[in-house]
């Protein structure tokens, strides 16, 4: 099971890691936060303080197409948000 999907980069997180040092990522939903903190601590070699999870359901869509409505469903997702311990950071732009 691979845990860490993807990390989240919005304005709003952007936000919250300038203030409040925290970053969010995309985890697996079956994932607890004893697993996601090992496995960020792993990949990015950094300490962890806190980790808070969010389940979101995805919503059901529709559009009227030419051909008729056209019905579906917008991905489910688990989301974590991570506090990292003071004076530590993750650059996720150093490989790039």
């Amino acid at each position: 099971m691979e845990i860490l999907k993807k990390p989240l980069l919005t304005e709003k997180v952007t936000q919250l890691t300038e203030k409040l040092n925290r970053y969010a990522f995309i985890v697996d939903p079956r994932a607890n936060k004893i697993q996601i903190k090992t496995a960020i601590e792993a990949m990015y070699g950094v300490n962890i303080e806190a980790v808070n999870t969010m389940r979101y359901v995805g919503k059901l869509k529709s559009r009227n197409t030419k051909a008729g409505p056209v019905s579906g469903r917008a991905a489910t997702y688990k989301k974590a948000i991570v506090t990292l311990k003071d004076g530590e950071t993750i650059d996720f732009y150093s490989s790039i």
